[in-house]
């Protein structure tokens, strides 16, 4: 990951086109017209080998002839030529290229390297930024740079629009033109053999003349790259993505129950929504959601109220919310009283709250401060049909002012043409969205709910563990290890239930036997009735042979049931090789629901959580949803809540509620499994069972990952447990650890215990406490480019002493660290062990520099820093702090 040099790529001042050309309909003579008409301020430089002229211009014959090295060269020569050009461009000093040249796949020679791969040799000790291969270009309408073969150019506007096809590009740009939609950077990334989604993102994120970015994608290649710049961009504007490619034909290979299930295009939606970002379904939704989004105010509930003047038009809102799963509010018995006293005694009483036809300019207004005002109301959807009583624009000057002074969303669709043209001017000059139909607003504010749910899992302060508990990692790298030597793609149950067993999942007991007699030994140690079924490790689906018998009362029942298994299998699959039978304890819970838990591995973003629906079947009726370890408590609750799960679990006639506890717990630490065993590809606990009493594992299969097949890492960094310790200092005990998501409200009190001195010191301003998103900001981290660590003291207190923090450029160049440590403990040494920890984390990743600064009056920092080795460098109202790592 890295936005080293991007800047000649976004704010060139000057640009060289290689390849130029004044060849009618040539890419070259494309370029080089986009270049001069799109009003670009700097030099623009032809090169062409063979002429000295091109389009009546001064050409250059070879990049070294050039007046001075380019901030950007656009490169549209034959693939062999990109190379060599490359590595010339680099040597003058030019450091970002846009190759639009296609077939850099091919390769030199039988055998020898591609192109493609010598181009980014060529770079790499220029550290030289390649946009493309095989891309349309590049353009920054605020800079007038249109360097691209794109027919036309496009207007200036605060959107970012990423995509890595070409043909899309082109259409888009027109499609985009004619509606006066404007953009900051328009990308096409090609073949991303350099610059890529993460870099791009990376760089957008903190781009200030980017309102929001939008993205159409194909694939992913860098997974953890793409999710930890994803994440950092989403926390600063919308980041809005459309995806091609839906059918998930990965899945149709898949062995397992989870690998089936857990298709490709399900792993990037959960990416996606860990990431914070909104996924749509069209390009024309990417632009709504980008305008209503910029606009929207918060969104702090989902129940939605409609105020229309039309009760058809009021129906098709309501059915167009409730179709798609939004949620209809229900309004107040104050509320009605509310509207009772200004609306007449026909109207609707009810959502949609219909205000008549013939309602006047103050109808609209009282009725609309109502719901405004009423607690039950989250957001209100104004829908207005034009009626030749009262002009439509009169009502929208009324209302645009209540709108505006509203905390909630409101979202307003005049229907009809010229009649209601000027209201939907009005509104959109005031900052209010505004659709043409119901449904476009429907749309554009279920894409509001959801983004928000998506910030809010971004943002999320997650409550402290029910209990903490600690796996038997040894015994299940053992187990894993050993199965490997014997070079099997599968665990049996025996072993899979072990497994499980070892990270603190509740197994029925099951034990191994391998001839008939075994069986039935088994069966009585075990207490009868069993259940019986096959050990093969080419039979993963036992029931699908008739390798299962159930409710095996007796011993004889064990040895008849064996017998004939044995029969059936050899029948049915006859390649398969026995080992015996699993003897199982028959569990008898008539009202445990039974679910799915499990973890499959995606190609791109790695091991991947599902939860829902279990039982033989589950692959028909699709109740389940998917996420991306690590899990805490309340990213488990939000996975169960997308499952579809809630009525399944809710009490019910004579049956209690299912133990949502115990069913969290094991989501908790089947993502931890993920996180520690990278040896296992899938993993299915089908059934789960969950009732009152809690859950039980009554069925799992494990497949190993192949030998010789490389582990992908987790797309999002785990807790770095090797990181904690236990210090002494002051006599006391205390563990010194990487913060964790559960700590939010450990460290809202330890700045709420913080003197306001204490707290301007460590902000540079006064304020009496630190808001929410801050806290959630600094408690949920990317490890995978940030730190904090925190000190807790060892005494069974829930306080912090410390925290130290560094966040690192995406190309681990520069930390910026700060240092916070409680009253009671200052003078005391922990500040120094803090920074020392830092410092010698930050060394061992690569970080070259660490940097910092501290009010002139903030002595004792000035004073450690020194004593640690940084330099101290007072420059006016800050001192700068500075220590050289490498």
């Amino acid at each position: 990951m890295s936005v080293r040099n991007l800047e000649y790529l976004f704010r060139p001042a000057s640009v060289a086109l290689i390849g130029a050309s004044d060849r009618e309909g040539s890419v070259g003579a494309v370029v080089f017209r986009n270049l001069k008409q799109g009003g670009f301020r700097g030099p623009v430089w032809p090169v062409n080998a063979n002429r000295d002229i091109v389009a009546g211009e001064r050409a250059w014959r070879d990049v070294a002839s050039l007046p001075s090295a380019p901030d950007l060269a656009v490169i549209c020569t034959p693939a062999p030529t990109v190379p060599q050009l490359i590595e010339a461009l680099g040597r003058r000093g030019t450091r970002a290229a846009v190759v639009l040249s296609a077939g850099l796949k091919q390769r030199a020679a039988p055998g020898g390297p591609s192109y493609e791969l010598q181009m980014l040799q060529a770079a790499r000790p220029w550290l030289m930024r390649i946009l493309g291969p095989n891309c349309i270009g590049l353009l920054l309408p605020g800079l007038g740079l249109n360097a691209s073969f794109a027919p036309g150019q496009a207007l200036t506007g605060p959107l970012a629009f990423v995509t890595q096809s070409g043909a899309l590009a082109t259409a888009m740009l027109d499609w985009a033109r004619g509606r006066g939609i404007g953009f900051s950077h328009f990308i096409s990334l090609g073949d991303s053999a350099d610059v890529d989604f993460g870099d791009v993102l990376d760089y957008l994120g903190s781009e200030s003349r980017t309102r929001a970015i939008l993205m159409y994608a194909e694939s992913v290649k860098a997974a953890r790259k793409f999710m930890s710049a994803a994440r950092a961009a989403a926390r600063n504007k919308p980041v809005i993505v459309v995806k091609a490619g839906r059918a998930p034909e990965g899945a149709r290979a898949a062995a397992s129950h989870t690998g089936a299930l857990a298709g490709s295009d399900g792993v990037f939606d959960a990416a996606v929504r860990r990431a914070g970002m909104l996924r749509v379904d069209t390009l024309e939704d990417l632009f709504d959601a980008a305008e209503t989004l910029a606009h929207a105010r918060p969104v702090l509930g989902e129940r939605v109220v409609i105020l229309t003047n039309g009760g058809g038009a009021g129906v098709l809102a309501a059915d167009a919310l409730s179709l798609r799963g939004g949620t209809m509010g229900e309004l107040a018995p104050d509320t009605l009283a509310a509207l009772d006293a200004v609306l007449p005694a026909t109207w609707s009483r009810g959502n949609p709250v219909d205000v008549i036809g013939d309602a006047p300019v103050a109808r609209y207004v009282d009725a609309m401060r109502v719901l405004l005002q009423a607690p039950e109301v989250d957001a209100v959807l104004f829908v207005h049909a034009p009626t030749a009583l009262v002009p439509a624009l009169d009502i929208a000057r009324a209302c645009a002012p209540v709108l505006q002074a509203s905390r909630k969303p409101v979202l307003t669709c005049w229907l009809g043409g010229p009649a209601v043209a000027e209201a939907r001017a009005a509104t959109a000059q005031a900052g209010l969205p505004s659709y043409s139909t119901p449904e476009r607003a429907v749309a554009a504010w279920l894409q509001m709910a959801t983004h928000a749910r998506n910030q809010r899992a971004l943002q999320e302060i997650a409550p402290a563990a029910v209990a903490e508990f600690t796996p038997d990692r040894a015994a299940a790298a053992a187990l894993l290890q050993g199965a490997a030597a014997e070079g099997l793609e599968w665990l049996d149950e025996v072993a899979a239930k072990r497994l499980l067993a070892a990270y603190g999942l509740p197994v029925v007991r099951t034990e191994a036997a391998t001839g008939v007699d075994e069986a039935v030994a088994a069966a009585q140690a075990i207490g009868l009735p069993v259940a019986l079924k096959i050990l093969s490790p080419q039979i993963v689906h036992k029931s699908d042979v008739g390798g299962v018998a159930l409710n095996l009362g007796s011993a004889d029942e064990v040895r008849e049931a064996a017998g004939r298994m044995l029969q059936r299998v050899a029948q049915a699959r006859p390649d398969a090789r026995i080992q015996g039978f699993a003897v199982q304890e028959m569990v008898r819970r008539p009202g445990a629901r039974e679910l799915i838990v499990g973890l499959s591995t995606d190609p791109v973003f790695g091991p991947v959580l599902l939860c829902g629906v279990g039982g033989t079947e589950v692959e028909l009726h699709r109740r389940h949803a998917l996420a991306l370890p690590p899990l805490n408590l309340a990213l488990a609750q939000e996975l169960v809540d997308r499952s579809g799960l809630e009525p399944l679990l809710r009490a019910w006639r004579n049956r209690p509620a299912a133990d949502r506890a115990a069913l969290l717990d094991a989501l908790v630490k089947v993502s931890q499994l993920a996180c520690d065993l990278d040896g296992v590809a899938e993993l299915d606990i089908n059934p789960l069972l969950v009732d009152a009493q809690g859950a039980v594992a009554l069925d799992a299969r494990v497949r190993l990952r192949a030998a010789g097949t490389p582990a992908l890492p987790l797309a999002i960094r785990p807790y770095p447990q090797e990181l904690e310790e236990t210090v002494e200092i002051a006599g006391r005990r205390l563990q010194v650890r990487p913060i964790r998501p559960e700590d939010g409200a450990r460290l809202h009190a330890f700045y709420d215990a913080a003197t306001p001195g204490d707290l301007r010191l460590r902000f540079f301003m006064m304020r009496r406490e630190v808001p929410h998103s801050e806290l959630a900001r600094f408690s949920q981290i990317d490890y995978d480019r940030e730190m904090t660590f925190v000190a807790l003291p060892d005494d069974g207190s829930d306080t912090l002493a410390g925290e130290v923090r560094a966040i690192c450029d995406p190309d681990n160049e520069v930390a910026e660290f700060a240092i916070q440590v409680a009253r009671e403990w200052q003078g005391k040494g922990l500040g120094r062990r803090l920074l020392d920890k830092l410092i010698r984390h930050l060394r061992e990743r690569g970080t070259r520099e660490v940097v910092g600064t501290c009010l002139p009056e903030n002595s004792a920092m000035a004073s450690l820093a020194a004593r640690v080795g940084f330099e101290v460098l007072p420059g006016g109202d800050q001192t700068h702090l500075r220590l050289r790592l490498g």
